[in-house]
This record gives structure tokens, sequence and C-alpha cells, in this order.
């Protein structure tokens, strides 16, 4: 270990030390705004000289010597990524408490950057400027951090009993998905069956990214908020932030279509089938390389000041980045690229300063 990499090492786990010792608890955050504005954290150059990632990476972590409080909250997606990654730590040693509330990306940032309630926000998509405002409004602001930690192919599903539909062009997923009634409006030679849609609900990261990518874009929809209201338009749509809901939902019916995570999907292969979009099947090979239109990245947030005042929570992140990749593909996910994971821990590092 060289001598500066050896300096800001030790800084590091000092800061972490006298956090611990002053208590190890952020202030109590209020839902009362203040004027505030957002700024964002900047990696000083001295950092980024110092302690470049292909040295060595993070320091290391030892759950065992931790305790503490983690809060986490967000995404169905990511929920289950987090959830093994929670067992890896308290199996090592953590001897806190860790809560992980799977109830959707939207509904996570609210309480990451509204009520002010979680230490990490799960999201299968990146954080909207207004959730940027909300967190700067908090007391004591918050300034959120995006740590890269996977890629996923959201899964078009139909059940094993649906023989006749497997590859479908982006445009008639968007028919299926909005103002087509019954299989035969999308092509002739499908039955004349009523479409039975299972989506996830309007907390969802899923969700916007999929109305973004297969309504909003191709229609050349100025608003979002359009092509959501088409797609919330559409007969006999159940939705729910539950993806285990969508799976049963589809699996239930020949003639049901839904979409979710890819995990999700390759928990129930055996009973449901995954959809080609434009003769392109899911996968980890087409995510990495972009070819499935419907591959995306997915991400944890947190705040410097949090990890700082609280070392559990910056330790768990270290240790989340450290180990991803060991447990992401027993998860269903595909690993982020080398280059997206050492900017997250990067940007660890730079928040430790």
């Amino acid at each position: 270990m060289s001598a500066k990499r050896m300096l800001v090492f030790v800084m590091i786990i000092g800061s972490i030390v006298l956090s611990a010792c002053s208590g190890g608890a952020a202030s109590a955050p209020t839902t009362a705004p203040v004027a505030t504005e957002a700024v964002a954290v900047q990696p000083t150059e001295a950092a980024k000289e110092l302690v470049p990632v292909d040295e060595g990476g993070l320091p290391e972590v030892d759950p065992g010597a931790l305790t503490g409080e983690i809060y986490t909250a967000g995404s169905s997606t990511v929920g289950p990524l987090t959830e093994a990654v929670i067992e890896q730590f308290i199996n090592e040693g953590f001897t806190g408490q860790i809560k992980n509330d799977i109830i959707g990306s939207g509904a996570g940032f609210e309480r990451f950057c509204v009520s002010g309630e979680t230490d990490v926000a799960n999201a299968s998509r990146a954080i909207k400027s207004s959730e940027v405002e909300s967190c700067a409004q908090l007391t004591p602001a918050r300034t959120p951090i995006e740590f890269r930690v996977g890629t996923d192919a959201i899964a078009v599903v139909v059940s094993k009993d649906n023989t006749f539909a497997t590859d479908i062009t982006l445009a008639e997923l968007a028919m299926l998905f909005t103002t087509a009634e019954n299989w035969s409006d999308v092509r002739a030679e499908w039955p004349n069956e009523p479409i039975q849609r299972f989506t996830p609900g309007t907390d969802s990261g899923t969700f916007d990214f999929f109305v973004e990518v297969v309504i909003q874009k191709p229609q050349k929809l100025e608003k979002i908020e359009d092509a959501k209201a088409l797609a919330l338009s559409a007969s006999n749509l159940q939705t729910s932030e539950d993806d285990n809901v969508l799976v049963q939902g589809v699996e239930g019916s020949p003639y049901a279509i839904g979409y979710f995570g890819f995990a999700y999907y390759q928990e129930q292969a055996a009973n449901l089938h995954a959809l080609s979009i434009d003769g392109v099947a899911p996968s980890g090979e087409t995510a990495e390389s972009g070819d499935y239109v419907l591959a995306r990245p997915l991400f944890i947030y947190s705040d410097a000041e949090i990890m700082k005042a609280k070392p559990q929570v910056a330790a768990f992140i270290n240790y989340y980045l450290t180990y991803v990749n060991d447990l992401i593909g027993e998860v269903g996910y595909f690993p982020a690229s080398a280059e997206a994971l050492d900017q997250a821990k990067q940007a660890w590092l730079d928040a430790m300063q």
C-alpha cells in the first residue's frame, strides 16, 4: 500500500471511529421545508489522485465490528438484491437492525427525500430533479449520491399456456399495453380474446421506465404524464407494487401479459415465457450490449452526511459495492460494467472525505 493511500485510508477510518464515538446517529430529519439549495458533492482532485479505485478499492469492512440501525426502502426490482446483501452482511456478523421496505422507487425516494426516514434508497431509475430538490429542503438538507449496483432487463411475459405470442415488435408492445382490447387487435391471427394486463403501479421505477421507452418516446409525446395516462386507461388492467402479484396474475391465464424485473421472471421461468422484442430476447449479453430495448441500470442512493454520522450505513454501502457482483447473478440480474462499479466506489471514497 502506497504512503498516500495509507494516509487517506487512516483518515477514512478515523472519521468513522470519531462518528461512532459521538453517538453514530444523524440529527432527526423533519418534513418541514426550508429554503435550501441543493449542491452536488464534487470529488476533489486530491481525492481522485490519492485514492484511485484501481489501487486497491474500498477499505475492508468487518460486519462483526458494527452495530446500529440501517433503513433502506424503494424499488421492488432492487429490493431482492439489497436483501441478498443484507443476508450476507448479517451472516458475517452484523449485530444491528436492518429494515428493507419494498415499496417502489418513487415511494422510496419519498421516504428518503420528503420524510427523511431512510438511510438508503433503492431505485430502478435515476433520481428526478424534483426529488433532489425535495432532499435539499429537508432539515438537515440531503444531497443524494448515486451508486450504480447492477443491470436489469425488464421481462415482458406471458403464461406457458400462451402458445401464440413469442416475438413482438416495439409498436405491438405499445398496443398491448394501451389501446388494443383483444389479442386479435394486435395481430389478426391471434385469438379474439380480451388482453388481461398486469403491470407495476405508478410508484414503480419499472412502470416509469417501461412507459417512457415503449410509449412516450416512440409516439413522440412531450410529457411522460400523457404516456402514463394512456397506459393506465387500458382495459382489463391490474397494477401492483408487489411483483409477485403480477407473476401470479400472468400465470393464471393464457391471455394475460405483464412485465417486471428479470429476477422475478427467472424465479418463475417454468411457468412463464419471456417475449423477444424485435427479435431480441432478454439476457445478460443483450442487456450489457444494449440490444435489448428494456435493459436499464439499477441504483442505490445515500447522502455523505448520513454516511459520516452513521458508520454502519457507510460500511453497509461499502460492503454492498464490494460484494454485489458475487450475489447479483444468484438474484437474477446482471453486473454493472467495471467502469460503472468503479465510479460507484469512487463516489463512496469522495463522500467519506
